[in-house]
């Protein structure tokens, strides 16, 4: 068994690892390949704070992660095509830069949790799972119908966005954005749950009626994490949307969401590497097995099906050998 403290040094490490190598053997796509798994384990970083901590079963974190592709979508088109984006008394100017888009995507995603967040907290269990399902299935319509946007064809961008200093067309560059804020994220997500918000959270989860005795409310517990995890996950959706230059409503759809609890639950919910693990294990098996047939998805369901029954820590559990979630 491997001490769960080596973990995030060990996963860390050779995903750098990898993308190192491809480098010194000139195979981007495997670079590119390396970079979807850290975008896609940043998206369920930001989810796993809801769900692993604060045991929010979210079906709609699809919204947050649409809304930052959208976002740089929509800043870069109108920098593209030089021309403003009119909100009645508005007028905003495009933009190619990578810092304000992320600040958008951010901030726009965070605004989105919030009220979201306000409404679909009233209520919990399989009623705020259908809740946050029906808010991705409004914003994935809606999309359909933004026809100024590319509606169901979606939206492309020509010449991936810019960030000082570096040469974000060259994989390896972009990757090392991808994998810092990735490593952020990670940092983020350790420190709040050892922090007393995390911990009152946690309790949130198991034993709201004590959280309240002590005079913490656990509506504005779950509300905090609901938004943090929105804006993580929205950032992803920027990062993920400039990765393809290419950005569509699929992004909104539940499936995209659903993907997003199976990364986390193959790599061990509430664990603080259980994204990673599950997000390089699900672009290894989309890539491998998904050369040898279109059905690859039905090994994954055996996959998660093992782990569910087998091994509840996840993967990290399995290495660890320390079942359920450590939160």
């Amino acid at each position: 068994m491997i001490p769960e403290r080596l973990i995030a040094p060990l996963v860390m490490g050779a995903l750098l690892a990898v993308a190192l190598w491809a480098l010194a053997v000139d195979a981007p796509f495997t670079i590119t390949l390396t970079t979807r798994a850290a975008i896609l384990a940043l998206a369920a970083v930001g989810l796993n704070i809801a769900l692993g901590i604060g045991g929010l079963v979210s079906f709609g974190h699809a919204v947050f992660f649409g809304l930052g592709g959208y976002a740089m979508g929509i800043l870069a088109h109108h920098a593209q095509s030089y021309t403003t984006l009119d909100l009645g008394p508005l007028s905003i100017a495009g933009s190619k830069s990578m810092p304000l888009i992320w600040l958008v995507a951010v901030v726009t995603s965070a605004l989105a949790a919030l009220l979201i967040g306000l409404l679909s907290l009233r209520t919990s269990g399989v009623y705020f799972i259908m809740i946050t399902l029906a808010f991705g299935q409004m914003f994935y319509y809606f999309a359909i119908s933004w026809a100024a946007y590319g509606g169901e064809d979606g939206l492309s961008i020509y010449v991936r966005n810019g960030f000082p200093g570096l040469n974000t067309l060259d994989p390896i560059q972009f990757f090392g954005l991808c994998f810092a804020l990735l490593c952020v994220a990670l940092v983020l997500h350790a420190r709040l749950r050892a922090a007393p918000f995390g911990l009152a959270l946690n309790a949130a989860r198991q034993v709201p009626a004590r959280v309240e005795a002590v005079g913490l409310s656990p509506m504005r517990l779950r509300l905090v994490a609901f938004v943090i995890s929105g804006a993580i996950t929205g950032l992803a959706g920027a990062l993920f949307a400039d990765l393809n230059r290419f950005v569509s409503p699929t992004m909104f759809s539940w499936q995209l969401s659903g993907e997003l609890i199976v990364l986390i639950v193959l790599g061990g919910t509430g664990r603080l590497m259980g994204p990673v693990i599950g997000a390089c294990l699900f672009v290894l098996l989309e890539h491998w097995l998904g050369a040898l047939t279109e059905f690859w998805h039905i090994w994954l369901g055996v996959i998660l099906l093992g782990i569910v029954l087998f091994a509840r820590g996840g993967v990290v559990g399995l290495l660890t050998g320390k079942a359920g979630p450590h939160v």
